[in-house]
């Protein structure tokens, strides 16, 4: 713990302001980004290799786009390679796609790229969890000692972020990255490992386990600086290296990955947005908003609201009739019409459905006009979805394609919103949050 720190506790995030013994001052803060949710332990790692590939993958997509291909010719192309439905594909690579239709770099294995968002930039680097720990706390470092300033910073598998102070901003961050190949990262290492809380709590481990550190000892005596400076020098100290380095970090794929960016190899882009956030940088606020699991301020809602509006139009559904029951079609539900008709015979029952044309057709072969019959749980959902579309067309289909939510409460707020405005989507996903709740609790 250390002044600047932010966390969450209690359902909101807090900021540490100052650590006095064995006390520590905070102040409650709005703002969760870079926040350390009270509940997470040690995540499993996602390799270098594994996320480099992925970063291939986005490089494909890019690259399809650009070339006119659609979002089915590309999923079907990536479903060859990969052990997972067309369907499921597209969900995957929506977000990619809107990014590239945009005009935005997307990153790729040989690409970095660095936007501004608020007070934060994000720095887009597929190099898996290990070494973007290790490059979030080596940049961190650097900042601080540069700027004089204490500077939190959150890592995920695809990204990690660092809090803007003083002059620090995305242009800050692509230079640094450049000339980071030519210093001497391993005693800046040294500094920032020794720094990190993952270094202070392998070294009070490795102190009980040799019994220099009584198991019960008190620590309103002694601060962890005086206690690291007690140990430096020793083999105690030299071990809790070891393991952070060997446990929580990355240091050799780090260097490595530098080298390559001060040669070339992989190239550091600065993301101008013109002052919005790109759909992969919502992609990762939505991601921090869930894990800190708190009541996110107002600046944080329209984001989540935002990336919520773009993942259901970007999804896929079958829509059948269910008039004369001979027709269906999967279609992007952003491409609806206002008004929504059978092709074939005019009806306006189309029920929406989340799975395949087989399957859909699989199930309407079984029906039967004037006979009762009771399908599986997606098919009689997917009947009663037909009312909606009848009544409200586009907006119906909209909040049938959303993540279970419950029909009744569908019909409350279809009925009680009016076009596809901010409310409209707010209330879905408020639709779709009831519906997790209702699944776990």
């Amino acid at each position: 713990a250390k002044p600047g720190v932010k966390f969450v506790i209690r359902g909101r995030p807090w900021k540490i302001l100052n650590v006095h013994n064995d006390k520590i001052y905070v102040r409650a803060e709005d703002d969760p980004t870079g926040a350390i949710p009270s509940w997470v332990g040690e995540e499993i790692p996602v390799p270098l290799e594994v996320a480099l590939e992925v970063g291939e993958i986005k490089a494909r997509v890019e690259e399809g786009v650009l070339e006119g291909r659609t979002i089915k010719e590309m999923a079907a192309h990536l479903g060859k390679d990969y052990p997972a439905t067309g369907r499921t594909v597209e969900r995957a690579i929506s977000e990619i796609i809107e990014h590239v239709e945009k005009g935005f770099p997307v990153p790729t294995d040989r690409r970095v790229v660095v936007e501004d968002w608020d007070e934060n930039v994000i720095i887009h680097a597929n190099f898996g969890t290990l070494v973007n720990r290790t490059l979030a706390r080596l940049v961190g470092h650097i900042i601080s000692e540069e700027t004089g300033y204490p500077v939190g910073v959150q890592q995920e598998t695809y990204t990690f972020v660092t809090q803007t102070v003083g002059e620090v901003d995305s242009s800050y961050i692509v230079s640094l990255l450049r000339r980071l190949s030519d210093a001497d990262l391993e005693g800046i290492m040294k500094d920032a490992v020794t720094k990190t809380g993952l270094f202070k709590r392998r070294l009070i481990n490795v102190a009980r386990k040799s019994g220099a550190l009584s198991k019960y000892a008190n620590f309103s005596n002694i601060t962890l600086g005086r206690l690291m400076k007690s140990f430096e020098g020793t083999c105690i100290f030299e071990e809790a290296m070891k393991d952070t380095a060997r446990k929580d970090l990355d240091v050799e794929a780090t260097v490595e990955l530098l080298r390559k960016i001060g040669e070339g190899e992989i190239d550091v882009v600065r993301l101008d947005t013109g002052g919005e956030i790109s759909p992969l940088a919502k992609v990762v606020i939505e991601g921090m908003r869930m894990k800190s699991d708190i009541v996110p301020p107002d600046k944080i809602t329209r984001i989540i609201v935002e990336s919520a509006k773009a993942r259901i139009l970007s999804e896929t559904r079958v829509l059948a009739c269910l008039g004369r029951r001979d027709h269906m079609d999967a279609q992007r539900i952003k491409e609806l019409p206002e008004k929504i008709e059978c092709p074939r015979c005019g009806s306006t029952e189309l029920g929406v459905f989340d799975r395949n044309i087989e399957e859909v057709s699989r199930e309407l072969a079984k029906e039967r006009p004037g006979r009762k019959r009771e399908g599986e749980r997606w098919w009689e959902r997917g009947k009663a979805t037909a009312k909606l579309v009848s009544m409200y067309g586009r907006r119906g289909a909209i909040v049938a394609a959303a993540k279970r939510v419950d029909l009744s409460e569908a019909w409350d707020l279809l009925a009680e919103t009016e076009g596809e405005t901010n409310e409209f989507f707010e209330r879905i996903v408020e639709g779709e949050k009831n519906a997790l709740k209702r699944r776990f609790i």
